[in-house]
């Protein structure tokens, strides 16, 4: 089945002998994760969009998919020919996957679904609509195995023991602060599925998915022990022996799908998390309530910290090199893709370099408008001396993560390209200036870095920001930047101190042009008075940006102070890991500016 039309056709045949009218395909896996290995790219293999986030419905004639605002101009181009109609989530007129299930069905028909990709939250959300429309569902039906032949296997890679020097607190010390949790809930066990969570517990990674160092695991953590549901032939030597010193007991992956039944007491579950056919497994009482392990990783101690900020400067100075390169060289030479191998390239060099933290985007001109554009060996396009190159990238060291985008000028632009990109450069450094009273979240700042482009009747359909875990996901909950509420998201805590996310506000102009600028940021206590306690961010990526796109007369006086010390910090901390000529280039590129 070489054609997306064939092989939504084998699946419809497959529908139909099961006596199911609407099939739903998640992008995720079995433990609710963002990006997912080869085996579970299902939504991908059946549409041919190739989005990190995205739902695809199959009916007996029609067949749809959901994406957001990052995707829109991307998925149309994928889903043309396909059959499959886009179906654009937040935006007026657009309806939801239930209401668009609901509006085919005839009472009494099927709605199915492989509950183990779908979590409890959602599925329970999915039986409560559909039963009101008169629908059965089917949360136990898998079309996909028997269809996909040549299906890639699950991964299965070594793992290794991320040392205390890296994490600043041992596994023990983590459990015994999960264990506090379950005591003030009166629960006897809790049941952990994300993999970020789990790697973060146990101070293990691993390489089960692309750009993302973890290992496929479930875990079950009681009041006495623990158990890690993982093949335990991929353990690394000293994982195995802190197991066995702190009582984690190692069973197999899939065990735990009857392990769970017999689970005796009060049993803790995240339904944002846990997949709808585990939870269903559980026979005895239980409770749903969000994981602590989300909040206690989100917020890095000190020595996660000092090395985070060791991983930024190494970033930065492969960045900054790579600007060097673009600034220095006949760009009409390089390409969307070449620039990219040039750029991990450069990352590579940086020593404790592991991979880079997601798919890098290059997008030169008209392509930088789709916001998750990807340059294939099919489809990329070359640069000229001419236009702006947006590069989303980033990398993930033994030290940290990191998460960074730059708008570099290539060479002559228009006036409404500079003006915008000096817009959303404003709304960048008006984020990141923000000073404010603790119990604020992302919700509340978001406004900070809309505004200016608010004030022209200018938006852009994503997120301001995301948080950014420690060698581990690169978009972590619970924090983030957003003006609204998006519950499936989950970024709407409490800025808490320790907490990092992106600051990267943009502008995106479709088949002209797209620019965003992106710094991670980690949140600091400041002073605390009579009002409260009073909270910044301190930056920490340090990259210059290219000042061939400003226009100093757009900017307000503070946002020039703060640009110019900034800057003047770019070249303290960067300029000692670059050769002479690059040295040279970077006070220059970094030279204060005015109005």
């Amino acid at each position: 089945m070489n054609t997306i039309q064939e092989r939504l056709g084998a699946l419809r045949k497959a529908m139909e002998q099961a006596n199911v009218q609407a099939y739903i395909i998640p992008t995720s896996d079995f433990h609710e994760t963002e990006y997912v290995c080869d085996y579970f790219t299902v939504r991908k293999y059946f549409s041919g969009f190739t989005g990190s986030a995205g739902t695809l419905v199959v009916g007996k004639e029609k067949a749809a998919l959901w994406t957001d605002g990052r995707y829109f101009i991307q998925a149309a181009k994928q889903l043309k020919g396909t059959g499959i109609e886009l179906m654009k989530m937040g935006m007026e007129g657009t309806p939801s996957i239930s209401e668009f299930i609901c509006s085919q069905l005839q009472k009494g028909q099927t709605v199915g679904f492989d509950g183990r990709t779908i979590n409890l939250q959602e599925a329970k959300k999915y039986e409560r609509i559909f039963k009101a429309h008169h629908l059965q569902v089917d949360p136990t039906i898998d079309l996909i195995t028997p269809i996909w032949k040549d299906r890639p296997a699950l991964p299965c890679t070594p793992t290794f023991h991320y040392p205390i020097e890296h994490t600043g607190m041992e596994m023990d010390e983590k459990l015994a602060r999960v264990r506090h949790e379950m005591e003030k809930e009166g629960a006897e066990h809790i049941v952990l599925t994300k993999i970020d969570e789990i790697a973060w517990l146990y101070n293990l990674r691993a390489d089960d998915i692309p750009n993302f160092p973890v290992a496929l695991a479930y875990t079950i953590v009681s009041k006495e022990g623990a158990t890690l549901f993982i093949d335990a032939s991929r353990l690394d030597e000293v994982s195995k022996q802190l197991f066995d010193q702190y009582n984690v007991r190692v069973a197999a992956y899939d065990a735990i799908y009857e392990e769970i039944k017999k689970l005796d007491g009060l049993t803790w579950i995240d339904p944002t998390s846990i997949n709808t056919t585990l939870a269903s497994s559980i026979s005895g009482e239980k409770f749903e309530k969000f994981s602590p392990v989300v909040l206690m990783k989100s917020m890095k101690n000190e020595v996660e910290l000092a090395n985070t900020r060791e991983a930024h400067l190494k970033d930065g100075a492969a960045c900054t090199k790579f600007m060097y390169y673009l600034k220095t060289n006949d760009n009409s030479k390089m390409d969307e893709i070449s620039v990219g191998e040039h750029l991990q390239n450069l990352r590579k060099e940086q020593e404790g370099y592991i991979e880079d933290s997601f798919n890098a985007i290059c997008a030169y001109g008209s392509n930088a408008a789709m916001m998750h554009y990807s340059a294939t060996p099919d489809s990329y396009s070359s640069l000229e001396n001419k236009g702006m190159l947006l590069v989303d990238s980033g990398g993930h060291y033994i030290d940290g993560t990191t998460d960074i985008t730059r708008t570099y000028v290539l060479g002559p632009i228009s006036q409404e390209e500079k003006y915008w990109f000096t817009k959303a450069l404003r709304s960048h450094i008006r984020l990141q200036m923000a000073h404010f009273l603790y119990g604020c979240s992302g919700l509340n700042l978001d406004i900070l870095a809309r505004g200016p482009l608010w004030n022209e009747d200018m938006d852009y359909q994503c997120g301001t920001g995301h948080g950014v875990g420690h060698l581990l996901s690169v978009h972590e909950a619970p924090n983030g930047f957003r003006w609204r509420i998006v519950p499936e998201r989950n970024d709407s805590a409490v800025l808490e101190e320790g907490m990092i996310q992106s600051d990267e506000p943009g502008v995106y102009e479709e088949g002209k042009f797209g620019i965003r600028h992106e710094n991670e940021m980690v949140v600091r206590k400041g002073n605390k008075n009579k009002y409260g306690q009073f909270m910044h961010f301190e930056n920490l990526t340090f990259v210059p940006f290219d000042l061939d796109g400003i226009d100093p007369s757009l900017m307000m006086d503070d946002e020039i102070d703060w640009l110019n010390t900034y800057h003047h910090q770019v070249f303290e901390k960067i300029a000692p890991r670059l050769n002479d000529e690059e040295v040279a280039w970077l006070k220059e590129a970094t030279r204060p500016i005015s109005k």
